[in-house]
């Protein structure tokens, strides 16, 4: 499958006319710049992007374009339904991300402020009552045990990206990898399909100033942000530290998994997960 990462965002750059300008960057997924071009804020719309996509397909249009950046997500999807290519909206774009960063970096002195990743983000918001579990807790599991234990389980929901792999990202066998099990009852499916429409990234502990408190805070889509959880426990705090400083060693790498009871016996959902 043939499958190109897509940015077009306006560039902090005004052209001798003092024109602003916007940019169009186009990757695939093993990090090869496909093309790049630039067009006045004028010409910003789904027909030049058209053009432009044809141009740099020559003979083959890619099957999917993903996507990152909220304020392009509207005029690439025009571009795309036109065009017949599926587009996905996700943060998983590494390869895009490192080429934006990498021409950042050229811009040096020119643009000392410029970051092409930042992102607005609205404040996280609180979780729907009706999608509390009936408890949850931290748990593990070693890296060589992760893809065994949830890769060929009859599992309704289960989000196992290639790329996130222990193996694939180089991660030792004997590494603990972190992550969050919610015990969700009769609700368990309905949280695994909520969250399934969501998109988990990445689910991460923010603590409060003294330290001894905090939350968890589940990041989904390409900006959005839920309050999972909230506590005032030391001993929680603590473990959510703990928590935090597993990822550190797991390269970020961490699960959220849902599950009727604490048998261990039926999984509902499994998402592996890595904040971008």
């Amino acid at each position: 499958m043939k499958i190109w990462q897509i940015d077009f965002y306006y560039f902090p750059w005004l052209n001798t006319k003092e024109q602003k300008q916007w940019k169009l960057l186009i990757c695939d997924r093993d990090g090869s710049l496909v093309y790049e071009a630039e067009c006045l804020q004028a010409q910003a719309n789904a027909d030049w992007l058209i053009e432009q996509i044809q141009q740099a397909a020559k003979k083959k249009l890619p099957d999917k374009i993903q996507v990152f950046r909220p304020q392009a997500l509207g005029l690439l999807s025009m571009a795309a339904e036109k065009l017949g290519i599926d587009i996905e909206s996700t943060r998983r774009t590494s390869a895009l991300k490192e080429e934006l960063n990498k021409q950042a970096r050229q811009y040096g002195q020119q643009l000392p402020n410029y970051n092409p990743l930042a992102l607005d983000k609205p404040p996280p918001q609180p979780l729907p009552e009706d999608l509390w579990g009936e408890q949850w807790n931290f748990a593990s599991i070693a890296a060589g045990e992760l893809e065994e234990t949830f890769g060929d389980r009859p599992i309704p929901v289960i989000d196992l990206p290639e790329s996130l792999l222990p193996l694939n990202l180089g991660i030792s066998s004997a590494i603990t990898v972190p992550g969050i099990v919610i015990y969700g009852g009769r609700k368990s499916l309905q949280i695994v399909r909520w969250l399934q429409q969501q998109q988990p990234v990445a689910l991460n502990y923010i603590p409060t100033e003294v330290g001894k408190s905090g939350g968890l805070v589940l990041e989904v889509g390409l900006v959005d942000r839920w309050v999972f959880a909230t506590f005032e426990d030391e001993a929680v705090a603590k473990a959510a530290r703990n928590y935090e400083q597993s990822k550190q060693q797991s390269q970020g790498l961490h699960f959220l998994l849902v599950q009727p009871d604490d048998s261990g016996m039926t999984y509902t959902g499994f998402w592996l997960l890595r904040d971008e």
